[in-house]
């Protein structure tokens, strides 16, 4: 039992990772140099591990025509963070009791935002739904703090990460000085909200031999199951810096063939 096989099954795709225990190492192979668990290498770490857990909450509760917004505030507004959660929570609520007269729940994820000449702003992936009036004009008539600005989610693997890199991306050291600026804390600008009722992507388990597992770390190349295909761009072998042990990431998307 060398090696742990991961696997998060989503709608249409099946992310894998597989990682080299260490506890019964094959002959001839080798643990890889580890580094020194610098706060530098451990934040770099949590950085991966924050955008990767985001990137499959948004894929296991989004889709293609759900929304990602700008919530916009009037230039030069400056604001509390408490009185911006407020505006967040109350806009939650509206649209938590539309959503459920049009028989739907309500799903969304946020992060408030501070620009570089440091307006509040905030983004949020929402689902859609139909009805009358269209969603879209409901959030713009009850957003009364400014505007909103609408797009598309796409739903894909790249949508996915480009929304999931977003809403953990660190902060620039001009936000946290506008940050501070208003006396607000550069903590509360890295947080990402969300609503209890997302599925939380938890994968299924197994040990393998490393018979079973070599062929894969030796050619580079994993076999998707019957019924989907391997993403090459997604094709990730690496070495995890603090155990210095083999790992290989991959997605299987459902379909005969790469497009």
């Amino acid at each position: 039992m060398a090696y742990i096989r991961e696997e998060y099954t989503f709608p249409d795709s099946i992310e894998v990772e597989i990682k080299w225990t260490g506890r019964y190492g094959a002959r001839g192979e080798r643990r890889g140099p580890r580094q020194k668990a610098t706060p530098e290498v451990i934040e770099k770490q949590n950085q991966r591990n924050k955008e990767k857990r985001y990137r499959r909450l948004i894929k296991a509760n989004f889709r293609k025509g759900d929304l990602w917004l700008t919530l916009t505030y009037p230039r030069g507004t400056r604001l509390t963070i408490e009185e911006v959660k407020k505006d967040i929570s109350n806009l939650n609520k509206m649209l938590r009791r539309e959503y459920r007269k049009r028989g739907a729940d309500y799903k969304w994820i946020s992060r408030i935002e501070i620009g570089a000449n440091g307006g509040i702003h905030i983004h949020m992936i929402v689902n859609h739904v139909r009805g009358e009036p269209s969603i879209e004009q409901f959030i713009a008539e009850h957003w009364k703090q400014g505007r909103v600005n609408f797009e598309m989610f796409k739903g894909d693997e790249e949508s996915n990460k480009k929304i999931g890199d977003y809403i953990t991306k660190p902060l620039t050291e001009n936000q946290v000085k506008r940050a501070r600026e208003q006396d607000i804390n550069p903590k509360e600008l890295v947080k990402v909200s969300s609503s209890r009722n997302l599925i939380r992507p938890k994968p299924k388990r197994k040990a393998y031999s490393h018979r079973t597992m070599r062929k894969v770390v030796d050619t580079g190349q994993p076999i998707a199951r019957k019924g989907y295909y391997v993403d090459k761009s997604s094709v990730v072998f690496g070495v995890n810096p603090f155990t210095g042990l083999s790992y290989c990431y991959y997605t299987e998307i459902r379909g005969d063939t790469e497009p």
